[in-house]
């Protein structure tokens, strides 16, 4: 068995997406001990900015009417193709950025596209595990319900278009003890740290469970 695990934190020391992800990861090693997992850190060692722009102008013309550059981005969407179809296991553990989804995330998730075609449905009931902070609360009921436009999404691309069993683990208030303004939310955000700690021990019982 293999598991597939994506970072889309610009941290490593201190990543409460990372946190959240090592979690899962270590429940499903319970299940698979000694199997490989594949990663990307897309945070950290991010895809170029431009390779979805030439990966969409090269799947349009013949091969030997494509530039070099048009190519080699092309490469790079059918090896990040591959990693997710290779996979019999997904994790994927990303932070809200400015409201919105990770812009590394986003040119990932275009890659991907452009190297297996729209409507892809390249997850097709694989179980996926999406490990998601959010450093306030955005939470029903909260001020700020709604203003989470990364969730969405990627439900939308995971379990929508890519055919995901998916599962989200969320954590909200990390920037609880970072943030001073937020101090005085220090007990809730103890409380739904714990939570998401036991959820995403849930999930990676659950993924390294599974049988596809």
């Amino acid at each position: 068995m293999t598991l597939f695990r994506l970072d889309a934190s610009i941290r490593v020391d201190g990543s409460a997406s990372r946190e959240i992800a090592d979690i899962v990861e270590e429940e499903w090693r319970r299940n698979h001990p000694g199997d490989p997992v594949v990663r990307r850190h897309v945070g950290t060692e991010p895809l170029p900015a431009d390779s979805w722009a030439h990966a969409t102008a090269g799947a349009s013309v013949a091969d030997a009417d494509r530039t070099d550059a048009q190519r080699l981005a092309l490469e790079l969407a059918a090896v990040l193709v591959d990693e997710l179809t290779a996979a019999d296991a997904v994790l994927i553990a990303v932070p809200l950025y400015n409201f919105g989804v990770s812009q590394h995330l986003k040119a990932w998730a275009d890659l991907v596209i452009a190297g297996s075609g729209p409507g892809s449905r390249l997850l097709e009931g694989k179980p996926t595990v999406l490990a998601t902070v959010r450093g306030g609360n955005y939470s029903a009921g909260t001020p700020r319900e709604g203003w989470d436009h990364s969730t969405p999404y990627l439900r939308r691309i995971l379990a929508d278009v890519w055919g995901a069993d998916l599962t989200v683990v969320e954590r909200e208030f990390t920037l609880v003890g970072v943030n001073p303004a937020l101090d005085v939310f220090a007990d809730a955000a103890a409380d739904l740290h714990q939570r998401a700690r036991s959820a995403a021990r849930e999930a990676g019982r659950a993924l390294g469970a599974a049988r596809v």
